[in-house]
């Protein structure tokens, strides 16, 4: 008897929670990331996510209420899996040796790199109370019991983002609803489950199309593709090469909608920079930014997250308070160049009209 059809990613998502278009806005932590995007972006028929990371667990319920205030329609939340301790103290004190002299030009003390899990099993139990369409998690994945519970509480589909073949196994296992594969192209942290300390990017890194073949023909699980997708034309070809849905982060930090800083808008929509880089220097773990100076100087900085980030959070508040483009964290994918000043919901229905999506379709 011939094996039954993989479930569709539709077939995951609760019955009354699926959006009308297969369009999502990633979750981006510290800012981007507001309650009014998540809601304009579901408004337009796409899926738009809050973004866990960073926030306390009574920050991340307000914005829950923020939300469904807002917005009655599916909507999905991001979670760091917290990572285990790898920061050599002698390294971290050594970078944070060649980051003082910034960070007294700022007027500004570095701050305590501590190691800390950001809050997972408070936020979790906060997600635990609401009905989020997706819960998608990053930086790896908690053991079965968890996913299983948060499915079972929540009713909402578990997804992983992986960043590779081996990590894109070990969520199958571990009892996830669906992937979400992260090309080399994304914006902001990689979603490595494992770093490698001796090498800048954290190990082997793969474009879109050729991760989502790989990945495709190593599990049955649906795909959702994310890193470098900008337009219509991009959305189109990653469904065509198998993905089930998009992600796009950068598309979206110009909108009006979204939380940027005004100095990291204004970077990216006057193309201030030439290009992106994948590096270490502002927290630790491998992300793409503008090449701006910092972003170069320290891509060599120490495998310590979320050391690092603890470390130099007062320094790039400063920065970009100041308006210092060359110290700040300017998160991008390698398609930023086509970023546009509109709006969430006219951006998601430009999109879904060139990639020749219809609602539901």
């Amino acid at each position: 008897m011939p094996a039954a059809p993989a479930p569709s990613l539709a077939d995951r998502l609760p019955a009354d929670r699926r959006p009308a278009l297969p369009i999502w806005a990633a979750p981006m932590a510290g800012g981007p990331s507001t309650p009014e995007l998540v809601a304009a972006v579901g408004a337009a028929g796409g899926l738009g996510f809050l973004a866990a990371g960073y926030l306390p667990a009574d920050a991340v319920e307000e914005a829950i209420a923020r939300l469904t205030a807002a917005w009655t329609g599916p909507w999905g939340i991001n979670l760091f899996v917290p990572t285990p301790r790898q920061g050599a103290p002698d390294a971290i004190a050594a970078y944070a040796q060649r980051l003082a002299p910034l960070a007294e030009r700022h007027g500004v003390a570095l701050g305590e790199p501590r190691w800390d899990d950001d809050g997972f099993a408070a936020k979790l139990d906060v997600v635990r109370a609401h009905r989020p369409a997706v819960v998608s998690l990053t930086f790896g994945v908690p053991v079965p019991e968890v996913i299983a519970g948060v499915r079972d509480a929540t009713g909402a589909a578990v997804v992983a983002t992986v960043t590779s073949v081996a990590d894109a196994v070990r969520a199958e296992a571990a009892g996830v609803d669906a992937l979400c594969v992260q090309g080399h192209e994304a914006g902001g942290h990689r979603s490595l489950f494992a770093d490698d300390p001796a090498d800048p990017e954290g190990g082997p890194a793969l474009p879109l199309r050729t991760l989502l073949a790989d990945v495709a023909a190593a599990t049955p699980l649906p795909l959702v593709a994310a890193g470098g997708i900008m337009t219509g034309a991009g959305v189109r070809g990653a469904l065509r090469a198998g993905a089930q849905a998009v992600q796009l982060g950068t598309a979206f930090l110009t909108t009006p909608e979204a939380g940027t800083s005004a100095l990291h808008r204004r970077c990216l929509l006057e193309g201030r920079f030439a290009g992106t880089v994948v590096t270490r220097a502002f927290t630790g773990r491998p992300a793409r930014a503008l090449a701006n100076v910092l972003a170069r100087e320290g891509q060599d900085a120490p495998a310590a997250y979320p050391e690092l980030h603890h470390l130099t959070r007062p320094l790039r508040a400063a920065a970009t308070r100041a308006g210092d483009a060359d110290v700040a964290h300017l998160w991008a994918g390698t398609g930023w160049a086509a970023v546009t000043d509109e709006p969430a919901g006219a951006l998601v229905r430009r999109l879904a009209h060139e990639a020749g999506l219809t609602p539901g379709g």
